[in-house]
């Protein structure tokens, strides 16, 4: 059976997914894997991607690209985002990742981007009503707005992130209410850029904030995939869960069960965007998926070949 893999190189992570065509035409996947390498560390700053996080995700890919090989990957799709495209040497890191793990790496814009994640949402939740996509990564965040029959009517990407927003608010730990004031304040002037949204729509977040504010939330630990995927939250969950890693010293939210450690220091930031979002978006509740750009990548491209 042939088998297809998609790798996403993110501002905060680098993800990759191997899978076959089940025998009803979807995806299945044969292999995830997931490793935080902060490429983007520093970027909003300097505007370029710092040798060392450079190099740990040169040896992030060449590891994946090993996997590949060794499952007999016989198609490959690598894209890098918000980090990548923002930075000055950005075309030097394409070019490195081809001669030290031989991927070819297309740095994709932000409409791409939000294209994509809604393709990996509607394939999971789409057809019973509109759908609003909510991606959070650690250098931008998505919204896309979609009808019922997959659609597109609005789609923007916007600089604000996890990570970005750590590096320009954040200064204190815990997290002070003077900078969680700041960053929220400075959401809602991004965000009221945004329409109102399609009524009677199901909001879909997707990404890492997302699912570890929910494991954080549900206290999944390890984390599972299948307690994760389609779970719902209410947008009083995700303040609660907002509010408790805000007051929480940095060194005390790595032990938090369903956070990974390296995340601990961003974490906040991103649960504060998806709260924001939910409040502007007039959102009750918001649907959790473990899927995204990488299984968007995987049913955009691929997905007529099987």
């Amino acid at each position: 059976m042939p088998r297809y893999a998609s790798i996403d190189i993110g501002t905060n992570s680098v993800l990759l997914l191997i899978a076959e065509a089940n025998a009803s035409g979807t995806f299945e996947a044969v292999l995830e894997r997931a490793e935080i390498t902060r490429l983007g560390r520093g970027v909003d700053r300097s505007k370029r991607l710092a040798p060392e996080a450079i190099e740990g995700t040169l040896q992030v890919l060449e590891s994946f690209a090993a996997d590949a090989r060794r499952l007999r990957v016989q198609w490959l799709v690598v894209s890098a985002t918000s980090a990548a495209r923002d930075a000055s040497n950005g075309a030097d890191f394409i070019a490195q990742a081809k001669a030290r793990a031989g991927l070819d790496v297309e740095i994709i814009a932000g409409d791409e981007e939000a294209r994509l994640s809604f393709t990996s949402a509607f394939a999971d939740f789409g057809g019973a009503s509109p759908l609003v996509v909510l991606d959070i990564g650690g250098g931008s965040t998505e919204f896309i707005f979609g009808a019922a029959d997959g659609r597109v009517g609005f789609r923007r990407s916007f600089d604000v992130g996890s990570v970005r927003l750590t590096e320009r608010f954040v200064a204190t730990d815990p997290v002070s209410q003077a900078e969680l004031a700041s960053v929220r304040a400075h959401l809602e002037q991004t965000f009221a850029a945004l329409p109102a949204p399609p009524a009677h729509a199901r909001l879909v977040a997707v990404a890492g904030t997302a699912t570890t504010v929910c494991a954080v939330c549900r206290q999944i630990e390890p984390y599972d995939a299948s307690k994760v995927h389609a779970a719902v939250l209410s947008r009083a969950e995700v303040s609660a869960t907002l509010e408790r890693l805000r007051a929480m010293p940095v060194d005390e939210r790595r032990r938090l069960p369903g956070l990974q450690p390296k995340r601990a220091d961003v974490i906040a930031a991103g649960a504060l965007v998806l709260d924001v979002a939910m409040a502007r978006l007039g959102a009750t509740e918001v649907t959790i998926s473990d899927r995204g750009l990488r299984w968007g990548l995987l049913v955009d491209r691929f997905g007529a070949m099987r």
